[in-house]
């Protein structure tokens, strides 16, 4: 992993919040910028110094896995902090505050005003400004994401061809799982959704003992995790003979999934994406069916930056992985979604997602 180059990037924060250290206590951000991946620790970042806190379950793994910060065995309250800063000197110290809890942050501020001795310390409030460094994706990255990618992919054309009658949603969602796993996954990326029939109308809907039947269209929504990193793929499958108005209904998304994926560039926001889809579903008189945003970045979180939806500012560019998601969701019928992964690259747009599509007459 490009290590040093992350934590390059991260001191660029330092002048922008008026900081000189930032506490990273938020997991992803720790694997992120450290390497290590264990569940309990802290780092400590100066412009010229790294420390890496945990305790002794995970000394040993944070050396190895985190060489490029100092590593610091601790344990109990939280004391070693305003020993740590004093050491250190610094007194601005950056938070998370997306990630810290109230309680916790409580306690470091009784931790520094208990403490005798050294300058007055400031927790300063950065907010997600991590989460949004972390957008621009590496190449390490990309690797592992287009892993993760084929995996899914795999196991959709796998499962959707022995998907028939009888079967219910949860028996497809375990051989999803299954073959995401024999393919290499660590896990998933998140709980698989399987929704037959009137369940699909439900975007969120987990996969139950709700038997498909013939005549009825499948949304299923899944993904596989690689080394840490997501993906996250949904097709809509039917049962049988597609109908006059599920062909509608899938053509209208289609063509909303696929005219955003053709004309998104680098320095369109996540607004002006989420319009070319929006406008298309809405101009078949579907606009109030389609309740969520186009899409989401994907990274080590499933969701993560950059935003892609209304009122999304952010500036879409190159090197930013995020997906393109339209739906209808109609109560009392079902659901249409379609989902790709798509890579800024060089300027334009790389969908990155292969697994296939139903194909509909215009």
């Amino acid at each position: 992993m490009k290590i040093a180059s992350r934590l390059d990037k991260l001191r660029t924060l330092f002048s922008e919040h008026g900081i000189d250290a930032i506490l990273i206590s938020s997991a992803t951000n720790r694997r992120y910028l450290s390497g290590f991946v264990g569940s309990a620790g802290y780092l400590l970042i100066t412009e010229n110094d790294q420390v890496l806190y945990t305790d002794f379950r995970y000394t040993e793994q944070a050396e190895s896995q985190a060489p490029n910060f100092k590593t610091e065995r601790i344990s109990g309250p939280l004391a070693w902090f305003p020993e740590q800063i004093n050491a250190l000197g610094v007194n601005r110290v950056g938070f998370e505050s997306n990630d810290m809890s109230v309680s916790t942050y409580s306690q470091f501020g009784r931790a520094l005003s208990d403490y005798q001795g050294g300058t007055e310390v400031k927790l300063i409030d950065i907010g997600d400004a991590i989460d949004k460094l972390r957008a621009v994706k590496d190449e390490d990255e990309i690797a592992l994401i287009t892993r993760a990618v084929e995996i899914t992919d795999q196991a959709f054309e796998e499962v959707s061809a022995i998907v028939e009658p009888g079967m219910t949603e949860e028996q497809v969602s375990w051989e999803l799982e299954k073959s995401m796993r024999e393919q290499g996954a660590e896990g998933l990326a998140f709980e698989t959704i399987v929704g037959a029939g009137v369940n699909g109308a439900l975007p969120h809907h987990l996969a139950d003992q709700t038997v498909i039947r013939d005549g009825q269209s499948v949304v299923i929504d899944m993904g596989a995790q690689f080394d840490g990193y997501c993906a996250d793929l949904t097709r809509t499958i039917f049962v049988g003979e597609p109908d006059k108005k599920f062909q509608q209904v899938y053509g209208i998304v289609l063509d909303a999934q696929l005219q955003a994926e053709k004309r998104v560039r680098p320095g369109m926001t996540g607004e002006d994406i989420d319009a070319i889809s929006r406008d298309i579903i809405s101009e078949a008189g579907f606009g109030d069916n389609f309740g969520h945003s186009l899409g989401h970045g994907v990274g080590l979180d499933v969701h993560e930056y950059p935003r892609v939806g209304p009122r999304a500012k952010e500036i879409i560019e190159d090197g930013m992985v995020f997906t393109i998601e339209p739906g209808i969701y109609l109560t009392n019928w079902g659901g249409v979604r379609i989902e790709d992964i798509v890579i800024m690259e060089n300027g334009h747009p790389k969908v990155i997602s292969r697994a296939p599509k139903i194909k509909v007459a215009n």
